[in-house]
């Protein structure tokens, strides 16, 4: 089978003081999003300058989450898929001009292999060089997911000249069609258009990445031209954009699902009856409708139909059921109280929530769902922290509930994330306190079935088993509401988040 498919220096650090024309709104396009970066790292980071086209990984995703050619031309494995040669494309140079060849590559995907990152979840053993552009990954197990794994931004391909001796990046130098010409941790990057490139060559000078972390703040920056492209925009804001006659206004699906995350060990959680309940009692079409302004996102389930082998047409209409889900917790011995709310050996139904301000529709959402559980009779209380408190919450066992917007196309192969997020461990996005022994079974031959119906259908019953269990419960479907300034050609958009197709725009 073949897939053809730091530590910084400074607070801030200038690449290339000396540029022969400065950044300037006229050869300069700027995009505005929530996203915040710590270092050039691209363990820590690399989603960013990915996106930012300066680093670039052996493959490529198209936007129905097919692999293509990057770096590399193909992925061959052996038949029992435990190892894997990669054919890299020839005349590729890094920015300093060096050339990539297999020992580079090898070098990069070594480090990367001991960094926290994608490639280190990968039962690797060992990676060597083969000749001048073959690179041979051996495996302990079979994974059917390599190339896949291979396209995370934490698996970029960079010079030697990156690295300090041990290992740390002290200097990003890709191969992309851009290069770093400013960095300022944690908000604002500018890259410059790098001549050499081996692809499509940029037509855009100089391009501007800026953190914003209010919503409003980024239609503000779209509005007065500030932006040229802002992403990640708050849904009571989508009217006034369109109003604006020098932006325009575009709606895209993403692998992304706003979920419930549970503490599934939690006394009134353990039971699937109860999650089911609290499921029911949820109104996803009027939260689709009046919270989300996207009336159609409504979900119970984390894959959307793109993903066909996972997509579960018996769960495509979810509906709110407030009256049996009552009796479904009646049945498990709650009763409701003078107050209204539900009561059980002298303790009311009480769960505390956490979510996150940076995707400002989640704060929306989290009050949406108070109410309707306080119709159910559960007390729901809300808190507004930031992200870093649910994984830190999984892991100390204090988490309750948490509202997240899980990204399932962070690696183009959702089995990945699937086998990552609902392992017996457990992930820090993912299930907490969750397994089911047939589900893990399901995850482990679906690393090695290579016969397309054969793998369909242990897809489907692994997602009946999570849309019937829910360890964590799907509320909607992600719609990515962006603002792009007329004044730009050529924009696209990628649902996998991993480019934003500079080199493609125009003024």
């Amino acid at each position: 089978m073949r897939i053809f498919t730091t530590a910084l220096l400074a607070l801030m650090f200038v690449f290339q003081a000396n540029a022969d024309t400065p950044p300037s709104k006229s050869n300069t396009v700027t995009i505005s999003a929530a996203f915040e970066f710590a270092n050039v790292d691209p363990s820590s980071s690399g989603y960013i300058f990915t996106r930012m086209q300066v680093i670039e990984t052996l493959f490529d995703v198209d936007n129905l989450g097919n692999l293509l050619p990057g770096l590399a031309l193909e992925a061959t494995p052996n038949s029992e898929l435990t190892e894997w040669t990669i054919t890299l494309r020839d005349g590729v140079r890094f920015h300093d001009d060096s050339l990539m060849n297999a020992d580079t590559v090898v070098n990069s995907l070594n480090i990367a292999l001991g960094k926290y990152g994608s490639l280190g979840k990968v039962p690797v053993k060992n990676i060597v060089a083969q000749g001048e552009n073959k690179v041979v990954i051996e495996l302990s197990e079979a994974y059917k997911s390599l190339p896949a794994v291979l396209a995370n931004y934490s698996n970029v391909i960079l010079s030697r000249a990156s690295y300090a001796e041990d290992g740390k990046v002290v200097n990003l130098i890709g191969t992309g069609p851009y290069t770093l010409f400013e960095v300022t941790p944690p908000h604002k990057i500018t890259v410059k258009k790098f001549d050499g490139y081996w692809g499509k060559k940029a037509s855009i000078e100089y391009a501007t990445y800026l953190t914003g972390h209010r919503g409003e703040s980024r239609v503000l920056q779209a509005i007065s031209g500030q932006a040229d492209i802002a992403l990640q925009l708050p849904p009571a804001s989508i009217m006034r954009l369109k109003m604006n006659p020098q932006t325009d206004v575009q709606s895209y699906s993403l692998p992304r699902t706003l979920v419930l995350k549970l503490n599934n060990a939690h006394p009134y959680l353990n039971s699937v009856k109860a999650r089911q309940a609290l499921s029911l009692a949820i109104d996803r079409k009027g939260i689709a409708s009046a919270v989300l302004g996207t009336p159609d996102s409504g979900t119970a389930q984390l894959l959307p139909r793109s993903m066909s082998d996972w997509y579960l047409e018996s769960f495509a209409h979810p509906e709110s059921d407030i009256h049996k889900a009552k009796a479904m917790l009646k049945e498990l011995g709650w009763t409701e109280n003078s107050q209204g709310l539900l009561q059980r050996d002298d303790k009311v139904f009480e769960l505390s929530l956490i979510t996150y301000a940076d995707r400002p529709e989640l704060t929306n959402v989290a009050t949406a769902l108070q109410a309707q559980w306080k119709k159910l009779g559960v007390k729901l209380n809300v808190s507004i922290t930031s992200s870093s408190s649910i994984p830190a919450g999984h892991q100390d066992g204090s988490l309750e509930v948490a509202l997240i917007a899980r990204n399932y196309g962070v690696i183009a192969d959702p089995l990945v994330v699937l086998s990552n997020d609902f392992s017996a461990e457990g992930g820090d996005w993912g299930a907490m306190n969750w397994s089911n022994a047939e589900f893990n079974q399901l995850i482990k031959q679906l690393n090695y079935t290579l016969d397309a119906d054969k793998y369909r259908e242990k897809a489907q019953r692994a997602a009946t088993i999570l849309a019937t269990e829910l360890p964590v419960i799907p509320v909607s479907a992600y719609t990515e509401e962006v603002s792009v300034n007329k004044r730009l050609k050529g924009f696209h958009f990628d649902p996998f988040g991993r480019d934003f197709y500079l080199s493609d725009l125009e003024f």
